[in-house]
């Protein structure tokens, strides 16, 4: 019965965020683990063209080359992404053992800001 009231819930709560324009992948985030969406929102490919243009972050030429050192591998995907008052380059690379790493670039700096 529990689970059935915690599934309505998180179903209720993933509608609720789709009708105000969050993604199905985002609503779903947020019913698993109660994270706040704005928090850290990863932006479409005209807010990211936009940001780049005017400076305030780097290329992802720049972030993929500030941890290619660091970390080799074959990028998989790469994300822009507001975090706290900034942006990061959210890289998830394939090693050439076959480990996925996912590292976090701050976008002004580029500097390595997290790794998993």
């Amino acid at each position: 019965m529990n689970a059935v009231r915690t599934a309505c819930t998180a179903a209720a709560l993933a509608v609720a965020l789709a009708l105000t324009g969050a993604s199905a992948q985002e609503a779903a985030h947020v019913a698993h683990t109660g994270a706040d969406v704005g928090a850290r929102a990863c932006l479409n490919q005209k807010e990211r063209r936009t940001l780049v243009e005017n400076g305030t972050v780097l290329h992802l030429a720049a972030a993929v080359h500030s941890v290619r050192n660091r970390l080799p591998g074959t990028l998989v995907r790469a994300r822009l992404c507001r975090r706290g008052d900034g942006y990061v380059y959210v890289l998830t690379l394939l090693a050439h053992d076959g480990k996925v790493t996912r590292v976090a670039v701050d976008a002004a700096k580029g500097t390595l800001v997290g790794e998993r």
